[in-house]
């Protein structure tokens, strides 16, 4: 048996064991009892806004990604552009059926809060709903890739057309192969931007209005049934930290193990060492048989939480074991599957291929990204649980006002960014001294080889805070919405975790993808390089440095317009409707509803449409050098805001939880303290759930945009033509 027919059957166990899986918990979830009329009604008013919403926004994602399909067909190739829908297709799925099961769970994790008053229980419900979402960004993924190699790889040729001569097309260009897969991940990628900045503007512009005026104004609790903004908010936290989170997630997913194959065809065909036949098919369809072993993994990591009868009451103990399960089996699995892969070659395969580690190169580069992930993934805990230091310090410059809150986030942000990125420069050395720039690629899939495990356990903190609104909006017992906010206070520091795994992987994968790019327009007989001290390399770099800031700005400047929307409509009914402060009216729910809806429909085209337009107007008029120093500066950029801005809003957050479980003394919910922490966590919202996750996708498409548009610029653009 072939390593394609092994490969190609693990892609396909895989897929289907994830999806199967994921099929049996939905179902699982959903026959659980939903609890009151009252419940019931709640619930079905977040699913109906949350599901509008998606609607929406799917028929803005239609056009565009129509557009850019017909603009692929034209200039590169059919394959290309069909690629591009698959990969689009299998993102919006995703993130879909995630937001889809989120909306059934948080009430059922209420109801099961309230009959048991059990963590454990509790736990297991919000976790069992989060475990839908991350099976299936795995399955959803892996069944993309398994269709665009079986098609286009294998059914059309397109891996043996690598191994001779590729007929250009119409204005001469080889579409390869690398071409095609390239457009799978641009097809996960456009849905990621769209999904993750229209969440994130939803969400953060529902929050920030319900907490300005609810909390610091009105004085009443969170997720108060009288305050308008509420059902909006809740509705935001499934468009935006569930579907868009699956679709972000995917997207890193895909981008590892694409730029990894991508990797392998440009070194066999464009390399000054060229590596021999037998060794490139191996290394062009190794990445994806080590992903389906990783989600196999993950299937395990999960069930090892959900098959226990008895959970303890510590979330974030079970949390971190079904992951470190996960990433266990992910190591072993990894191992036995690279030596069985790469055990007959010889030295002199291993020495073109830059293998320094012998067969099991591969491997150690894989395990060296899940280490240096996990290691990212505590100093994320560290700097935003309040379990520690620097978020209590927060908690209690809260008591001298805002502008101290703001200004201790502000500085823990700030130093927070280093350590990851020392983590990440000593993964990116160590992982290419083991396998050169493949193993970078390797380390990137290392990282996310469990990704189905980190997103089940992401997914379950906004399931949890739905279920806290839920109790709230319902009037349940104060010991529900204590083990609502428990769960809460973890997700909060889980999805920090999450964040700094997706940035630390965009950073590699975006340098494979970017040795990939270099391949492709540099002389085969030449070093790999790019010269930074080339004015043009240099101010590419410079721009590409201060797009991400940019890119922030003009997210956060769309959360404030359409939060202060908000603001003004919460306060108007507060002011009109008679009885709505004392709890004998009912508030305009739809109206919030509504002003979130258009405020991200409105503002989330600019921000996504500039990360793909910007690489192609600097390629056809700078060309591929100023390109490449343009992906250079925004990469570097980009990953240390992405951590400062990850870090900063998670310690805002838990800052204010922990004034509110009673963590400063004299100090609780509705004090001058509480009131200046919920001002920080304000501020904080649209850092850590709008501008920190849109910043990996950011980069990781710019690259791959400019992966499959090089072979165009580099020999169409207004620089060369001016000689």
């Amino acid at each position: 048996m072939t390593i394609n027919t092994v490969v190609l059957i693990l892609v396909a166990v895989g897929a289907v064991g994830a999806l199967g899986y994921a099929l049996y918990n939905f179902f699982s979830v959903k026959k659980m009892e939903e609890g009151s009329v009252l419940m019931q009604e709640t619930a079905q008013a977040i699913r109906i806004g949350a599901g509008a919403f998606i609607s929406y926004e799917f028929k803005i994602i239609l056009i565009v990604g129509i557009a850019v399909a017909i603009l692929l067909g034209v200039l590169i190739s059919p394959t290309t552009a069909c690629a591009f829908l698959i990969g689009a297709t299998m993102s919006e799925l995703a993130g879909f059926i995630g937001m889809k099961i989120a909306t059934y769970a948080n009430v059922r994790v209420a109801n099961e809060a309230n009959n048991t008053r059990h963590l454990g229980k509790t736990l297991k419900v919000a976790f069992k709903g989060g475990s839908v979402m991350g099976l299936c960004v795995g399955g959803f993924a892996l069944l993309g890739m398994l269709i665009v190699f079986l098609i286009f790889g294998f059914g059309f040729g397109q891996i043996e057309q690598l191994l001779g001569e590729i007929t250009p097309n119409w204005i001469g260009i080889e579409a390869s192969f690398s071409m095609t897969i390239s457009g799978y991940a641009l097809g996960c990628s456009l849905i990621a931007m769209f999904n993750r900045v229209g969440g994130g503007i939803y969400t953060k512009a529902a929050d920030m209005g319900a907490d300005l005026v609810g909390k610091t104004e009105a004085h009443i609790p969170e997720d108060d049934p009288r305050n308008p903004a509420t059902i909006a908010d809740n509705v935001g936290d499934n468009v935006g930290d569930v579907a868009g989170l699956g679709s972000d997630l995917l997207e890193s997913y895909v981008a590892a193990v694409m730029s990894t194959s991508i990797l392998a065809c440009e070194i066999f065909r464009n390399s000054n060492t060229p590596i021999s036949e037998t060794l490139f098919r191996t290394m062009l369809i190794f990445p994806l048989g080590f992903a389906a072993l990783g989600i196999l993994a993950c299937v395990i990591g999960i069930a090892s939480l959900l098959l226990r009868n008895k959970l303890s009451d510590n979330p974030h103990k079970e949390l971190n074991m079904a992951t470190w399960v996960a990433a266990g089996c992910s190591i072993l699995f990894g191992g036995i599957f690279t030596f069985l892969a790469f055990r007959d070659f010889t030295p002199a395969d291993f020495e073109a291929a830059n293998f320094r580690a012998g067969a099991f190169s591969p491997w150690i580069a894989a395990a060296i990204g899940i280490v240096s992930g996990i290691v990212i993934g505590v100093f994320a805990e560290y700097y935003t649980s309040y379990d520690y230091k620097p978020t209590k310090n927060i908690s209690h410059a809260s008591k001298d006002g805002p502008a101290l809150t703001i200004t201790q986030g502000l500085a823990l942000g700030m130093k927070s960014s280093l350590l990851p990125v020392a983590v990440l420069a000593v993964a990116i050395y160590v992982s290419w001294l083991i396998g050169g720039m493949y193993g970078v690629g390797m380390a990137a899939l290392g990282m996310l080889s469990f990704v189905s495990a980190t997103v089940a356990v992401d997914t379950y903190g906004p399931i949890s805070d739905n279920a806290g609104g839920i109790a709230e909006m319902c009037g349940l017992d104060k010991d529900v919405r204590k083990i609502t906010d428990q769960l809460d206070s973890v997700g909060n520091t889980t999805a920090a975790i999450g964040k700094g795994f997706a940035i630390g992987s965009a950073a590699l994968a975006a340098l494979s993808m970017m040795s990939s790019y270099i391949y492709s327009y540099a002389d085969a007989s030449s070093d790999l390089l790019l010269n930074i001290v080339d004015p043009l390399v240099l101010a590419g770099a410079l721009v590409g440095a201060a797009l991400p800031y940019l890119f922030s700005g003009m997210l956060i400047e769309a959360v404030a317009k359409a939060a202060q929307q908000m603001v003004e409509e919460v306060r108007r009914q507060f002011k009109e409707i008679d009885g709505l402060l004392e709890g004998k009216a009912k508030p305009d729910y739809k109206t919030c509803i509504e002003i979130s809806s258009k405020g991200a429909l409105s503002e989330m085209k600019a921000p996504a449409i500039i990360s793909i337009i910007t690489p192609l107007v600097c390629g056809f008029v700078f060309g591929p050098t100023f390109v490449g120093g343009l992906l250079i500066g925004a990469t570097m950029s980009a990953v240390m805001l992405a951590i400062f801005t990850g870090n900063s809003g998670g310690a805002w957050d838990n800052g204010k939880k922990f004034i509110e479980v009673g963590g400063v003394e004299g100090e609780g919910k509705g004090s001058p303290a509480h009131d200046a922490a919920v001002v920080g966590d304000t501020v904080g919202d649209p850092l850590k759930d709008t501008v920190g996750p849109s910043l990996d996708i950011l980069i990781k498409i710019m690259n791959v945009v400019c992966v499959v548009f090089i072979a165009l610029f580099s020999k169409f653009n207004l620089l060369s033509l001016l000689g």
